[in-house]
């Protein structure tokens, strides 16, 4: 079994807030427009992963309340949705595991994955976003994985196994339990219960995990109940304080409440099923052949619901805020109320494969891990649809800030550790760790012992008793304060002061290493006739000194020194009666200093604007002592160099192509680890023009298009206008016309096109003038007057219309003044409708285009004046 720490990767979106820093744990991707992709340096044995969404020091609090990991199956992703905003904020892209089913178990602290495949478990500690350990299982199904708070377990079916591990280190604690070979369940109830069913025996059994602290300690059953005959076949379900378990041969359902235990004869038409876990009162046993559900209550009452379609059901109903989900195989989810009516069906794309429900966090999770889809529901029965793969798309959103980390308990300081005592001449040197601060900063430490105390600085940690008696034994004591008190203390080792001391090392010498470590060395000290057994380093710095490590022989690596800030070195010699020397001559100042780390905020993007390219810009790294040189920048393996971090356009990819971009900074200790993101150049789009609908001037349709930057329409050949890429409507267009259009979806790698054809409809008028009512009888038998232009001027007549004649109308248009001292308005409001217009109609007339005024002619269309185009 392997434990590896992986590297964190960082992704920074481009929304206001600047928020979004990605972190790849094994290999992140996020949500935020800017979407890029990386490999960890190192991963989790055959199982590595990239988290896109939030960095490590800003989500303390990785899981929290209302979201849940969801698999993809197609990528080999878990994702992380919000169960408020039902959108994705992180990604983790588990290399290796495309196409593999895999068990996803969480708690808000902690996830483990178990690839299906292989057999292989993940652990992450979604606290820090680190992945943690693997161990192997047997591959395929038959081993479960189950998780609660701080215990997990690993529950072999087959075998009848069941093991206890340390969640983070996935170690095994304690000694298995074991039952006979073919056990089913392997769930936690809401009390931290993991409950099998045993059908050799016909019971079940209730394990609690042991305390990993407790030497020796280990899984325990702590219930045994019988519940069906020897060799019956068994389905459990955890309930919230207890399990429920049928005996899905003789249709008994026994659920353990607490102490309760009641019995409830089931009338089942078929071998019935039991989801996993089940909240509330309510149990729910699915007979899938049937299309039924038997709900249990608390008091054993039964009621049997129907559910809607043919078919079988897929799997077992899921108990929701009073209603139950029922995965239908058809695709989707049909969902009963109480009563067992149809409330609605929760539709999801053809092809989404068999679904998970979980109840979690108070909602409900509908995962199908085949496609992109999935869906959230609240206690209020509201579904959202969730897309699991929007977060490789540009122009995406940042994830939500998470919420605040808890503040740390603020109380006096922890005992210093590592307290000790050397003996000198008429006096005792005292050393010791720094305690724990426990949120408040340490003011002072206090060493007690020979009659007195001596009050030392903070960043002291080290102190040189005088006075003292040589051959008296001694034993001192050291404690912390802070802003709240004193904290416990430390006692030393007991300590003889004695004039037998060994010479001091005559010079010392330090230098830097690459690695980040300082080699400390001296000459061999004169033991003054006894054996010199070891060496005592202290490190000093700007108001700081302490003792860094002891050595054996003449040297020492000191580590877990700050880079960038110097230290000289002093060498105590302890001889083989614990006296030690006073210290040698001070050493050089050196620097710590190793390679730098990762650059910050690396992105990714497709360089929307140039084909083949990709845009990546990053940030300083941190220098680690000594000054970055410059940058190496290697995408899909081509190397370059920039002096400094910024944006750079990197070229010459295909289109479409996926482009891997891994930056280091480059010290004098050499070149640091990589950050790593990715992201496709610009893909050729693509465009299907769907069914159009046209009016009697519009002409409305709809596209399908994909990665395009622009789109594009011409109709009958004519120039080419932009149109909306999901659809548009063109307007101004003449009734009874046909239009052959071309739509075109642009982007910088070229362009698609798709054609179509419609004709508008006919749009027709029919003459009105009616005078029977009005003062003028005969009027209207005198026609109603044609003319070449749209204004009533008799020179332009070219016939009359008589009412009740129909003609074709193409377009409008406003018209002039003519003969009317009411300037170009019209006035037939004795005659038709009250009608009153300055506007004028082009109809065909004697197989020619011409003119009537509106007034005089009622379009069949309800006489819409606007649904004609201008003319």
């Amino acid at each position: 079994m392997g434990i590896a720490h992986t590297a964190l990767r960082t992704r920074v979106a481009p929304a206001a807030t600047r928020y979004a820093r990605r972190v790849r744990a094994w290999r992140p991707r996020s949500r935020g427009g800017l979407v890029t992709a990386v490999t960890a340096a190192s991963a989790v044995v055959a199982m590595g992963a990239t988290l896109l969404g939030l960095s490590a020091a800003d989500n303390a609090v990785a899981n929290y309340d209302a979201s849940s990991w969801l698999w993809s199956t197609v990528k080999g992703e878990v994702a992380r949705v919000n169960g408020v905003t039902a959108r994705i904020d992180t990604r983790l892209d588990v290399r290796g595991s495309a196409q593999h089913a895999v068990q996803v178990t969480q708690t808000d602290r902690l996830l483990l994955l178990r690839d299906r495949s292989t057999g292989l478990v993940s652990a992450l500690d979604l606290a820090t976003l680190r992945a943690t350990a693997t161990t192997p299982t047997s591959a395929g199904l038959g081993v479960t994985v189950a998780l609660h708070g701080e215990s997990a377990f690993i529950v072999d079916t087959v075998q009848g196994l069941v093991r206890q591990l340390d969640p983070r280190t996935l170690q095994g604690v304690g000694e298995p339990v074991r039952f006979p070979p073919g056990i089913t369940g392997g769930v936690f109830d809401g009390r931290g219960r993991l409950w099998v069913g045993v059908p050799t025996e016909g019971t079940v059994a209730a394990l609690t995990a042991g305390d990993p602290a407790r030497a020796g300690a280990g899984p325990a059953t702590v219930r045994t109940v019988p519940v069906a005959d020897a060799q019956h076949d068994l389905a459990v379900a955890a309930l919230d304080d207890g399990a429920a378990v049928l005996d899905r041969t003789d249709g008994t359902l026994t659920s353990l409440r607490g102490e309760r235990t009641a019995k409830a004869r089931l009338d089942l038409a078929g071998p019935g099923l039991l989801p996993g876990r089940v909240v509330g009162d309510q149990i729910p046993v699915t007979v899938p052949d049937q299309r039924q559900v038997v709900v249990v209550g608390v008091g054993g009452g039964t009621r049997t619901l129907t559910v809607p379609g043919t078919g079988a059901l897929a799997q077992p109903a899921v108990a929701w805020a009073g209603r139950f989900y029922c995965a239908d195989g058809a695709g989707g989810v049909r969902v009963l109320d109480g009563a067992g009516g149809a409330a609605e069906t929760i539709r999801l794309p053809a092809g989404s494969g068999p679904l998970e429900l979980e109840v979690r966090e108070n909602r409900l999770f509908i995962n199908a891990p085949a496609s992109a889809a999935a869906h959230v529901v609240d206690d209020r029965h509201a579904v959202r649809p969730v897309d699991k793969y929007a977060d490789g798309v540009l122009g995406g959103d940042p994830p939500p800030d998470p919420p605040p980390p808890p503040k740390p308990r603020i109380g006096p300081p922890g005992a210093p550790p590592g307290v000790l005592a050397t003996a000198g001449r008429a006096q005792a040197r005292i050393s010791w760790r720094g305690a724990a601060e426990n949120g408040s900063p340490i003011v002072r430490y206090v060493v007690v012992g020979a009659g007195r105390q001596l009050t030392v600085g903070a960043r002291q940690r080290q102190v040189v008793v005088p006075g003292l008696t040589n051959g008296e034994t001694y034993r001192f004591s050291v404690h912390a304060v802070n802003g709240r008190g004193a904290g416990p203390a430390t006692r030393s080792n007991p300590v003889v002061p004695t004039a037998d001391v060994p010479a001091a090392p005559t010079a010392v010498t330090a230098r830097a290493r690459p690695d980040g470590t300082v080699q400390v060395s001296w000459p061999r000290a004169d033991g003054l006739g006894r054996r010199i057994l070891r060496y005592q380093v202290t490190a000093a710095t700007d108001g700081a000194s302490s003792v860094v490590g002891t050595s054996r022989s003449t040297s020492l690596a000191v580590r877990d020194l700050e880079y960038g800030r110097a230290y000289a070195f002093t060498v105590v010699a302890v001889n083989d009666r614990g006296a030690g020397s006073v210290p040698s001559p001070v050493s050089e100042s050196v620097t710590p200093f190793t390679r730098p780390g990762p650059p910050a905020g690396l992105q990714v993007v497709t360089a929307a604007d140039k084909a083949g390219t990709v845009r990546v810009s990053w940030q300083a790294a941190a220098d680690n002592g000594r000054p970055v040189r410059s940058y190496a920048v290697v995408a899909n393996g081509r190397r370059t160099a920039a002096p400094q971090p910024g944006t750079v356009d990197i070229g010459g990819f295909g289109t479409g192509q996926a482009v891997t971009v891994k930056v280091s900074a480059v010290n004098d200790a050499g070149e640091g680890a990589a950050a790593t993101a990715r992201a496709r150049t610009v893909p050729r789009p693509s465009v299907t023009a769907l069914k159009s609908t046209a009016g009697y001037s519009t002409l409305a349709v709809p596209l399908r298009a994909a990665d395009a930057a622009r789109c594009e329409i011409s109709l009958n050949g004519g120039r080419r206008t932009r149109f909306d890429c999901k659809g548009d409507t063109v307007r101004e267009l003449t009734p009874d016309t046909v239009y052959r259009y071309v739509v075109y979806a642009v982007n910088a790698a070229g362009e698609a096109a798709d054609k179509g054809e419609a004709r508008t409809k006919r749009l027709d008028g029919r003459v009105a003038c009616d005078d029977r009512n009005g003062p003028d009888r005969g009027y209207c038998n005198r026609g109603i007057g044609v003319y070449s232009g749209a204004r009533q001027q008799g020179s332009e007549g070219v016939g009359t219309a008589r009412a009740g004649q129909t003609y074709r109308a193409f377009c409008r248009r406003r018209g002039s003044d003519g003969d009317q001292s009411d300037g170009a308005v019209l006035d037939a409001t004795k005659y038709n409708r009250n009608k009153r217009s300055d506007m004028w109609v082009q109809i065909t007339f004697e197989d020619k285009q011409r003119y009537i005024p509106f007034i005089w002619l009622n379009l069949t269309n309800g006489d819409k004046i606007n649904d004609l185009p201008n003319c």
